[in-house]
């Protein structure tokens, strides 16, 4: 085996063009270096003779495991509790006060929220610990739905259980009434409390892939996945998710990502939210 393990263009592209087809990911040339790295490991440990034939046991597995061990190898999964805190002000400010006028959630008293690319589970456990702390719900239910690509971090984000540099942007006593503290092989970590955790659903999801979904959500969190995805693949995920939105609910994308020079019903509400007006 060539313990070099150097990419050609031609593995590369192949890669890169699978990535895109499967997941929509697109992986331009300055990503060569990164997959050849990271790929790389997964060749050595598993003794493919190198990239060739590592993509096409890729390609040819029925089951879609390779691919899903490959996607969770190139993603990069950084993300923290309350980041860009502004949409949970918004959300329970505005947005849910709002929904919550909805003549489906007053029948329901119930408010279907779903986190697109939830990573660990930092972004749903934010938006449910704050809308409980604000007391934004009232009389109503919250049923979060927290999706990924990949099974790596949706297992971690299930078991709800933190290392404590993870929890440093977090004030004390939201740490103290939201989480369980206990050590584990002399790590002090921390455990959301199951009071939260019951409230969220975590599923593996393709944004590519059709929607399960039977019922309208409310608001829908899509936040710093579109970055990864170029415009016609940008242009059939916002599509997707305008149909799975409740007219009268809100779509929220993350602050380095917006709509433009993509075709879409949405109103525009403020940098990075956008309101369904009609179905």
């Amino acid at each position: 085996m060539n313990h070099l393990l150097t990419i050609t263009d031609r593995e590369f592209h192949q890669i890169s063009e699978l990535v895109y087809t499967r997941a929509g990911i697109n992986l331009h040339d300055g990503k060569k270096q990164l997959v050849q790295a990271r790929l790389g490991k997964i060749i050595r440990k598993e003794g493919y003779d190198g990239f060739q034939q590592y993509f096409e046991t890729v390609a040819n597995d029925s089951s879609g495991n390779r691919l899903v061990q490959l996607l969770d190898t190139l993603s990069t999964n950084h993300t923290y509790f309350f980041r860009e805190s502004d949409h949970l002000d918004w959300l329970a400010d505005k947005i849910v006060p709002e929904v919550r006028t909805l003549d489906a959630v007053k029948a329901a008293k119930e408010i279907r929220i779903w986190s697109a690319g939830c990573s660990s589970g930092e972004e749903p456990y934010s938006i449910a610990i704050h809308l409980s702390e604000t007391g934004a719900l009232e009389n109503t239910r919250l049923k979060m739905l927290a999706t990924d690509l990949s099974t790596k971090v949706i297992r971690i984000a299930n078991q709800g259980i933190y290392k404590s540099e993870k929890l440093k942007s977090v004030p004390g006593n939201i740490v103290q009434r939201y989480f369980d503290r206990h050590e584990r092989d002399g790590e002090r970590l921390y455990r959301i409390k199951d009071e939260i955790n019951k409230l969220i659903t975590y599923r593996k999801l393709n944004l590519l892939e059709p929607f399960p979904f039977k019922k309208y959500f409310e608001v829908v969190f899509c936040r710093n996945v579109m970055i990864y995805f170029d415009k016609p693949t940008q242009q059939r995920v916002v599509d997707k998710i305008h149909k799975v939105i409740r007219p009268g609910g809100y779509f929220v994308v993350g602050h380095s990502e917006s709509l433009s020079g993509i075709q879409h019903s949405f109103k525009y509400i403020a940098p990075t939210i956008y309101k369904k007006i009609s179905a």
